[in-house]
């Protein structure tokens, strides 16, 4: 048992990540009628993944603010995702080519939207289809980190419990699904868009002049658009439509609003209030079971936080995002060569906890060593012109 200060959420990063990679075993151990079973009841799948988003929201707030300037936040950001990110790109389109892995039809038959979407990480919004289909997820991450780093530059970082509330009210309206990403056409001109829109973003916190991060604040959050207009632009994305997508950022926001109550930026009533219809929200586009499990696992993780954390949840933590990222390829090599249930569990068990490890030994670690020192103390007093730390 240890007990640091944020050693909840990594037990809840692990649990998470276990949820999710259990999920997508299950059909093979259990069997397909047993699996469907269960997703009657509750989809564990994103289950696992709200319970991620929650998470995120609670932490990328703090992060930059605690960093207080978004090159730095940027650059460790970066260099936190996109290193094991492409690392699981290269193992997949691998054993794509050694015939263990099937790639996406859009790969190929919309190379220039699935290679742009994958180099943003906004493939599922911009609605095509990632190499691996848990990379859904991390459009939805990269769109709040765009929209949280917006608001920081306006100052208006302390309206995550609007943003939760407006969010989850704006989802029950009748949303276009695939306004920008409707056909190939569409999906190619929104993903050079992105991938222009993004680099400037980049660019201009990069530069740190006021009045370009003030620009670039205002075109993160119009990224705001790819889920509001286009969850659902194609069949082969995961988001069933801009109203859940909607809502699937309410929810990180509902993590940032946990994070302000508990330092006492924000009253209990109205965060308790917010709460309540952002989970009323995801039973409606997502299913009554999996809003209750969510908050029931959140807050029993946050009630207590000051406790004991079993370690072996902390490790999982550690090497969540590997596990995450990993475990598909790993699931992909053992039915290659085997479609015993039993078999399959016990190796699916080991390869993904190996693959995981090492992934996270080899490939994230080294990257968030790289980061320390562009992510540390301030280099000194900045100019006038410059954002503020």
């Amino acid at each position: 048992m240890i007990t640091p200060r944020l050693a909840w959420l990594d037990a809840l990063r692990g649990w998470a990540a276990v949820v999710v990679a259990a999920f997508h075993v299950s059909p093979l151990v259990l069997g397909s009628e047993r699996h469907l079973r269960i997703f009657q009841v509750i989809d564990l799948g994103k289950y696992g993944v709200l319970l991620f988003f929650l998470v995120s929201g609670y932490v990328i707030p703090m992060s930059l603010e605690r960093h207080g300037d978004l090159r730095r936040f940027w650059t460790g950001r970066l260099l936190r995702i996109y290193p094991a990110y492409l690392f699981a790109v290269l193992v997949t389109i691998g054993l794509g080519a050694a015939g263990i892995m099937r790639m996406p039809a859009q790969l190929s038959g919309e190379t220039t939207a699935s290679v742009l979407g994958h180099v943003t990480m906004l493939q599922d919004l911009i609605g095509t289809r990632g190499v691996l289909r848990p990379f859904w997820t991390l459009s939805f991450e990269m769109v709040f980190y765009l929209m949280v780093a917006g608001l920081f530059v306006w100052r208006r970082n302390g309206d995550g419990a609007w943003w939760a509330a407006g969010l989850t009210v704006v989802a029950v309206f009748g949303l276009p699904d695939d306004l920008l990403g409707g056909t190939a056409g569409h999906r190619r001109i929104v993903a050079v868009a992105a991938l222009v829109l993004l680099g400037c973003v980049l660019w201009a916190y990069h530069l740190g002049r006021r009045p370009l991060t003030l620009a670039a604040g205002l075109a993160g959050i119009v990224f705001l658009a790819l889920p509001l207009l286009n969850g659902h632009a194609t069949d082969q994305v995961t988001s069933a439509s801009s109203g859940q997508a909607a809502q699937m950022l309410a929810v990180m926001f509902a993590g940032t609003v946990v994070h302000r109550v508990q330092h006492r930026r924000l009253g209990r009533i109205p965060a308790v209030l917010v709460l309540l219809l952002v989970g009323a929200g995801v039973a409606v586009h997502v299913t009554p079971a999996v809003a209750v499990a969510v908050a029931v696992t959140f807050g029993v993780a946050f009630g207590l936080r000051e406790r004991r954390v079993p370690v072996v949840l902390v490790r999982l933590g550690m090497i969540s995002y590997s596990l995450y990222l990993l475990h598909i390829p790993v699931l992909a090599v053992i039915r290659h060569h085997t479609q015993r249930p039993l078999l399959t569990a016990v190796a699916f068990v080991v390869g993904s906890l190996a693959a995981a490890w090492a992934g996270h030994r080899w490939v994230e670690r080294p990257a968030q060593a790289l980061a320390r020192p562009r992510t540390g103390a301030a280099e000194g007093p900045r100019p006038a012109d410059r954002v503020p730390v």
